[in-house]
């Protein structure tokens, strides 16, 4: 179930090349490629790589606070941010997670907590672009009565 070598497509998972050990404390964000395993706490947004094949892995230990955005994610920590996994989301038993998830195909076992909302989506979320204001306006055009 958790943590098995196989993706629900078939092919193997990434093999993790990426540890963060147990005491360590990464304040900033993070992006990769690969797998990544953390044991240990970020402080910070956690991206993969546009277009990779990643998996992020949260254990027991794991605490992440920042968002994720990943193809595959497996939680059994603590995170508190939202989760954007485009493929795949696995919440083991100890996941406590704080935010809101957007996933494609969604595991839950048995004991794993969730506050904030589950969201169900086709397609991954896009961010959207900042509004840009013309020089001189101190507001967007849609927002200007005239």
């Amino acid at each position: 179930m958790f943590g098995n070598d196989k993706k629900s497509n078939g092919r193997p998972a990434p093999a993790v090349e990426t540890l963060i050990g147990a005491g360590t404390v990464i304040k900033g964000d993070l992006s990769f490629s690969g797998g990544l395993h953390v044991d240990g706490t970020v402080q910070g947004s956690i991206v993969a790589a546009p277009g990779a094949e990643a998996m992020l892995v949260v254990s027991e230990k794991g605490t992440i606070e920042g968002e994720v955005r990943a193809p595959h994610v497996v939680i059994n920590g603590n995170m508190r941010g939202d989760i954007v996994a485009s493929e795949r989301i696995e919440l083991a038993s100890q996941a406590r997670v704080q935010g809101n998830i957007y996933y494609k195909l969604l595991e839950m076992a048995a004991g794993a907590q969730v506050n904030g909302q589950i969201v169900r989506e086709e397609e991954p979320r896009k961010q959207l672009p900042k509004p840009e204001v013309a020089e001189g306006e101190n507001r967007p055009t849609a927002l200007r009565r005239g």
